[in-house]
């Protein structure tokens, strides 16, 4: 069922948030409810904010842990940093793949007063003030206005968390209906690998010989799709085939019945992955 995506600087409330919201569920609905964060992991936070190759793999975990107990019944409360807009956007596209709704919660404050926080904490549990102040830099901050940051929920530090508020927008709200890109669909044609990569590979020399004649901000029509490729800067071979083989990773996993679906499926991925 529903995710919610917990966000803010460090010492912001985000944990006793997801605790609130975890026992108002747990005691107004019979569904169970899984709050996956750092500690779930048990990690050292300052050791791992201080690398960013493990930060990024701390990041997978966190995906991977709430990938795995997202279903149909159950709440996922995903209480971590989230700090960083292409991730919160990759957790978009998991429940558009899953067809659940979900909801962002902001844990607003300054970085002053999570400063304070963190020096009130337990010396084992604090963060050192320089990751503070650069994951505090680095935060990117929501926006409504993007289909991954909606709906947003804003809460400051003296604020009651609006619970029926939050109910609703993950109980009676429609899941965000899954692009052809991210459905799941049953492999039925042997010439399936033949044709996603002759397809795939056949957009990729489009590109590169459309943007001989092109200009940022044209569209590109790519053979064998209805869709085209929305054009915003240039694209060199390196960056085209480290997407290409992204797409190929992916739809071999989640192959579609119809080969003739396979080039939109592509123009999408790659008009997402380039924006």
């Amino acid at each position: 069922m529903p995710l919610i995506v917990m966000c803010g600087y460090p010492c912001s409330g985000k944990t006793r948030r997801s605790v609130e919201l975890q026992q108002y569920f747990e005691q107004n609905t019979e569904r169970k409810v899984h709050n996956v964060g750092d500690g779930t992991l048990g990690i050292e936070k300052n050791a791992v904010y201080a690398d960013s190759q493990n930060e990024k793999n701390v990041r997978g975990s966190l995906r991977a842990e709430a990938e795995r107990r997202i279903n149909k019944e159950d709440i996922v409360i995903l209480d971590s940093l989230n700090y960083i807009k292409g991730y919160r956007y990759e957790l978009f596209c998991l429940i558009k793949h899953t067809q659940t709704p979900h909801c962002l919660v902001y844990c607003l404050t300054s970085a002053e007063v999570s400063s304070t926080w963190n020096t009130e904490r337990d010396v084992e549990e604090q963060y050192t003030q320089e990751i503070l102040d650069a994951l505090v830099l680095r935060f990117e901050t929501p926006d409504s206005r993007n289909r991954w940051d909606s709906p947003l929920f804003t809460i400051q530090k003296e604020d009651t968390l609006p619970f029926e508020a939050i109910s609703d927008a993950i109980f009676k709200r429609k899941a965000p209906p899954p692009n052809q890109s991210t459905q799941s669909q049953p492999l039925s044609s042997t010439n399936f690998l033949y044709e996603l990569d002759k397809v795939t590979q056949d957009v990729l020399m489009a590109i590169l010989n459309s943007q001989k004649t092109s200009v940022p901000g044209d569209l590109i029509a790519v053979p064998g799709a209805t869709e085209k490729i929305e054009l915003t800067r240039s694209l060199n071979m390196a960056e085209l085939r480290k997407l290409r083989r992204q797409f190929i990773s992916y739809t071999k996993m989640h192959p579609t019945e119809n080969i003739g679906h396979i080039a939109n499926m592509f123009v999408q991925y790659l008009n997402k992955s380039i924006h």
